[in-house]
């Protein structure tokens, strides 16, 4: 369901995509037709969700999975440049090739993997050994990319160039929590980001101001169970196999969406301290919960 409002000459367009609640907040130029604008960026989104979703049989990533070596654009091999430099950057724990490891976990049934399952997933994740030389992806039988921890912010940056090549004066692209921005506001304010109670409240506990960039939140409070008394969320170590165990959430901005959710994710998957120094070493500004539910920041 798609659902339209105008408040302050900023008209709002809320619905869902990419399995997320999503809003556009823009302000159109004299003459600009509002309509076309916005289907073109849903259609943008459309054609992301399709080529990069691993939930459909007929999307490039399908493809890619089944094993075989397939032909990749220029797109794709910037994601997996991305992903490549967060690998390295995290010592391995971003890692896209945690495909089979996401796939094995299922949420819904909540039951925990046996050590052999989680085992056989570990020994075919490891994004060292996928190759893209010459256009052509290639990567080891049983292995399986999920772009998840990157489209959707990268689609948030894809849908703030284009507005503003249609002519969008200043606006917020919001894919789910994942925020790009669209030019400066002309009273040079910066757009108020609330965040969310981890804790599941819906009440916001803080905000970071961003003035161009984006915003990405990471957290292991939508998706997880209790199993046994033991609390297991989806964001996975692709090291041992296993839901992290530090920090609840944080939320990062940064120059990209794309980048913020990449920092987010790494945060998330280290130790509690090492991710907290890791955020402040970054110098980005960050609101985190800590695993006892306390508040840290820094939005300097």
């Amino acid at each position: 369901m798609v659902s339209d409002t105008q408040e302050g000459g900023i008209l709002t367009r809320s619905f869902r995509a990419m399995g997320s609640d999503c809003e556009f907040q823009l302000c159109f130029g004299d003459g600009s037709d509002s309509q076309f604008i916005f289907k073109c960026l849903q259609d943008e989104l459309e054609r992301l969700e399709s080529k990069y979703s691993r939930f459909r049989k007929d999307s490039l990533l399908s493809q890619i999975n089944l094993g075989k070596e397939v032909n990749i654009d220029n797109e794709t091999i910037s994601l997996l440049e991305h992903a490549f430099n967060c690998f390295e950057q995290s010592e391995g724990l971003f890692d896209v090739t945690a495909g089979r490891l996401n796939s094995l976990w299922d949420f819904k049934k909540k039951k925990v993997p046996s050590q052999e399952e989680i085992s056989y997933a570990l020994s075919v994740t490891d994004f060292s050994k996928v190759s893209w030389n010459n256009g052509i992806l290639s990567m080891p039988a049983g292995m399986n990319v999920d772009f998840g921890g990157i489209v959707k912010e990268y689609a948030a940056d894809t849908l703030a160039v284009l507005a503003k090549k249609f002519g969008v004066q200043y606006g917020l692209i919001n894919l789910g929590g994942d925020i790009a921005i669209v030019g400066n506001k002309p009273d040079g304010i910066a757009w108020k980001v609330g965040i969310t109670d981890p804790r599941g409240t819906e009440t916001k506990i803080a905000s970071i101001d961003i003035y161009s960039g984006g915003l990405a939140t990471s957290g292991d409070y939508k998706r997880y169970f209790i199993y046994e008394g033991k609390r297991y969320s989806h964001i996975l170590n692709p090291k041992t196999g296993f839901p992290c165990a530090g920090l609840r959430a944080v939320s990062v901005a940064a120059n990209l969406c794309t980048v913020a959710g990449s920092i987010a994710t790494i945060a998330m998957l280290k130790d509690e301290p090492e991710a907290i120094k890791w955020l402040n070493d970054l110098e980005v500004p960050f609101v985190a919960m800590d695993s006892n539910l306390s508040m840290l920041r820094n939005s300097d």
